[in-house]
């Protein structure tokens, strides 16, 4: 008669290799997020913008740099202008010497020259023209400290409470700063507020003059269902991006700030929505490695 034990050793190996199984199906291991950035600049969210559901968050409520994300603000309130009537795409918008004088991103208007408000929504998403987002201040506001004020007030009554905005084009200012989850509010209200403005923030060129202006929102065409909706950067920010996902029943709104590169940050932003769109991650524990680790 053969001996029973290895066909018994056999079976327990069996029964215990489907015990780990099982407990590693409850309990899933942590995750590893690679972050291209250091601490003391990253912060991120994911936001659920169907439901409002926090899915994600780093320093989502410390004080960052907003960078070019302030033109999300400039545009909010141009199309409030358009809702009520008091400009129309047509309307011709004056670039003062002021406003012409902003460094680059611009269009490079020279004196006495004007563009048109549909022109000009174009120039600030697609191009992050300052000269242009200064001109709408001044057209709307009257100047632009005064357009920066209705600016601020605008992000009150939606409830950005750590925004303070000084310009309306993002240029480095020591008092203009914001957070992650204040600019994942800001995202989420255009889609809602302006859902007829919003392909605007899905565009990557334009064409101006004649020529075939180009964008720098590489989102943009990388990620299917991506749809905006603005990028931007200072030396002190760090590469800063505010990403909206709408495909197949999700609507996320991703927001990266503080990045070493554009490339680093958005092969992050595309890492945050995989993540995000994952059954599996559900309660998995994610550890951060931040850049300078």
């Amino acid at each position: 008669m053969s001996n029973p034990l290895p066909l018994i050793q056999r079976v327990f190996a069996a029964l215990a290799l489907l015990v780990l199984l099982a407990g590693c199906a409850t309990t899933p291991p942590d995750s590893v997020l690679a972050v291209p950035a250091p601490a003391q600049k990253y912060a991120a969210i994911v936001v659920d913008a169907r439901i409002g559901k926090q899915l994600f968050e780093v320093n989502s409520t410390a004080q960052r740099y907003p960078a070019s994300l302030t033109k999300m603000m400039t545009l909010y309130l141009l199309f409030e202008a358009l809702e009520t009537g008091r400009v129309t795409k047509e309307t011709r918008i004056p670039v003062s010497d002021h406003a012409a004088s902003q460094p680059p991103t611009k269009m490079r208007f020279r004196r006495g020259e004007s563009i048109d408000v549909d022109s000009a929504i174009r120039a600030i998403v697609v191009k992050s023209a300052n000269d242009v987002a200064v001109a709408v201040a001044e057209y709307l506001g009257g100047s632009e400290d005064q357009f920066a004020a209705m600016m601020t007030s605008k992000a009150r009554q939606l409830g950005m409470t750590s925004t303070v905005f000084r310009n309306a084009s993002g240029l480095p200012d020591a008092d203009q700063h914001t957070s992650a989850r204040d600019m994942a509010v800001l995202g989420m209200a255009l889609r809602q507020r302006f859902p007829q403005q919003f392909h605007y923030f899905s565009e990557s060129d334009f064409m101006f003059r004649g020529r075939l202006v180009r964008g720098h929102n590489d989102m943009l065409g990388r990620v299917r269902g991506v749809d905006g909706i603005k990028t931007g950067y200072i030396r002190a920010s760090g590469f800063n991006i505010v990403t909206s996902y709408n495909a197949d029943g999700r609507n996320l709104v991703v927001v990266v700030m503080g990045a070493d590169s554009a490339r680093q940050r958005n092969d992050h932003v595309e890492a945050l929505i995989q993540r995000s769109l994952s059954p599996t991650m559900d309660g998995t524990k994610t550890r951060l490695m931040f850049a300078e680790q």
